[in-house]
């Protein structure tokens, strides 16, 4: 079992377990069981109650978090020709194609997102197994395959706080939502716009709770629970 140090079972102590903490007391919490000397990532965990072995529960989308990550994101375009100068242009980190993909075949993986114009996702898509484990696989449905005319945008959205979340095969997501940093209200603000979203997401044949538990924490902290009955209640900024 593992063991937790000194610094993480104070902090642990300012945590009610038998509790379900509302968005708004979670944030101001959250910063304050941090216990790291870098600023943590402030991070969600989502139960969901569809079935992840169901092609229609399939749960997967895009949002634009209006604070943004709080991190430089590094933008990877694959594209050939006239798309690549787009994208180099619109500030894309990586650009490429065929040179780009032997690079990530060969164990390269330096960049937070990628995206694609459509004629390369036949080349792309031999790199399915690596990219798509690590939630970094161009795909239409996350707009993350993008026509050339439209590079500049994504590419700004992306580095501004554009998050992909998807969920895994035993129906959770994890996605960021900040840094400590951030106030306790812009914290919130992003969660209410991921929340928004995902729930718009709810299979239209799944019955019962589509949101069975929630947590948040931080990248060193402990977790505390957060209350469902609040948590659908948020509403976007």
């Amino acid at each position: 079992m593992k063991r937790h140090g000194k610094a993480y079972r104070e902090k642990s102590l300012l945590i009610d377990r038998s509790q379900s903490y509302s968005p708004q007391e979670a944030m101001v919490l959250v910063k304050e069981v941090a216990r790291a000397n870098f600023d943590e990532t402030v991070e969600l965990h989502l139960r969901m109650g569809a079935d992840p072995k169901k092609a229609d529960q399939t749960i997967r989308g895009v949002v634009l978090l209006p604070h943004g990550l709080g991190k430089q994101i590094r933008v990877l375009v694959f594209a050939a020709g006239e798309a690549a100068a787009v994208g180099r242009d619109a500030g894309a980190d990586y650009v490429g194609s065929d040179d780009l993909i032997q690079q990530i075949e060969g164990g390269w993986l330096e960049f937070d997102t990628a995206l694609a114009t459509p004629d390369m996702m036949v080349r792309v898509g031999r790199l399915g197994r690596v990219l798509g484990r690590r939630g970094l696989m161009p795909n239409l449905r996350t707009g993350s395959v993008v026509e050339p005319e439209n590079l500049p945008r994504v590419i700004q959205e992306s580095k501004m706080g554009r998050v992909e979340y998807r969920m895994d095969r035993s129906a959770l997501i994890h996605c960021a939502i900040g840094k400590c940093s951030f106030t306790a209200a812009q914290l919130l603000e992003n969660l209410s716009s991921l929340i928004v979203n995902i729930q718009h997401q709810r299979p239209s044949g799944l019955k019962g709770q589509f949101l069975r538990n929630a947590f948040l924490t931080t990248t060193m902290g402990p977790s505390l629970r957060l209350d469902l009955p609040s948590l659908a209640s948020l509403k976007a900024e």
